[in-house]
């Protein structure tokens, strides 16, 4: 898994490493969301943070911050594996949620409506034609 060590996902990190953690959680982020979108209560809040997270307007230790906990959100081991439904996302969901309060003032409504239009593009395409 790109060589990330399972303490290191929840520092913020130097740039090499936030580089490395932002091009994990690019490529595979959507497919963890779509998996976990049932046990997940904040979705929208979720996707916002991703975009957060990506927008070279925020500042860096608040990227740092959000894409290690957006990168524990999608690796494929973690404390409690996320096969056991509702319970394997609770430490996610515990990791998700304080990131988010420490940088809850960052996600703006801008990253809310790409969220917002995201979720909605994704319902579209699981619609049949």
């Amino acid at each position: 898994m790109e060589n990330i060590k399972f303490g290191e996902i929840l520092l913020p990190g130097d740039e090499d490493t936030r580089q490395r953690r932002e091009k994990i959680v690019r490529g595979k982020f959507w497919p963890a969301l779509r998996k976990a979108v049932r046990y997940v209560p904040f979705s929208r809040d979720l996707v916002a943070a991703f975009y957060c997270a990506l927008d070279p307007q925020t500042p860096t230790r608040v990227r740092g911050i959000l894409l290690a906990a957006l990168a524990y959100f999608i690796m494929p081991f973690d404390i409690i594996p996320d096969f056991m439904a509702v319970v394997g996302y609770t430490d996610d969901i515990a990791v998700l949620t304080a990131a988010f309060r420490m940088v809850s003032g960052h996600i703006n409504d801008s990253h809310y409506q790409a969220a917002d239009k995201a979720l909605a593009d994704e319902g579209e395409a699981d619609k049949p034609a």
